[in-house]
């Protein structure tokens, strides 16, 4: 009787061992499998990243080119200021080089520029931002919480 124990417990483990092992060996072909599954999927996003790249060059040039037919040129060559069209595009009078119709620019800051020999549409679509802030900041306290970062370019489309 013991030996029948002794055999049946020899059988369980060798069939243990033999299950463990064919675990492995199945486990590895998995594995393999979600390799080469993962490195395909690996190549088609390196595929797609290297298309995107492409498409997002295209359409940078294609915004520069846009960028460079709508906005206008600062020249020496000014157009003659017209007054009838001035009020036409703004609905009422406006001075020519009147810092004023640039948002949050009113009579006070526009004499702050004045004073710093900023006084046409053209000067103040040549200055930095920088610039800008500096003129609000030696103006005093209360004009710092104006934000300067478009007036340039809003100079430039009145000019």
């Amino acid at each position: 009787m013991n030996w029948c124990i002794l055999i049946s417990l020899a059988v369980a483990v060798i069939a243990a061992i033999l299950g463990y092992l064919l675990g492995k060996l199945s486990s590895k072909n998995i594995r393999k499998d979600e390799i080469v599954l993962l490195k395909n999927k690996i190549v088609k996003l390196e595929s797609s990243l290297r298309n995107c790249k492409e498409s997002k060059s295209v359409l940078e040039t294609d915004l520069k080119l846009a960028k460079s037919s709508i906005a206008p040129s600062i020249s020496e060559e000014q157009k003659p200021f017209n007054t009838n069209e001035i009020k036409k595009v703004f609905g009422r009078k406006i001075k020519e080089n009147d810092l004023k119709i640039v948002d949050e620019i009113g009579p006070k800051i526009e004499e702050l520029f004045h004073n710093f020999s900023i006084n046409s549409w053209k000067l103040l679509a040549e200055t930095s931002v920088e610039k800008c802030q500096e003129v609000l900041k030696r103006g005093g306290d209360r004009y710092r919480v104006h934000k300067p970062n478009t007036w340039p370019k809003q100079a430039k489309l009145a000019y």
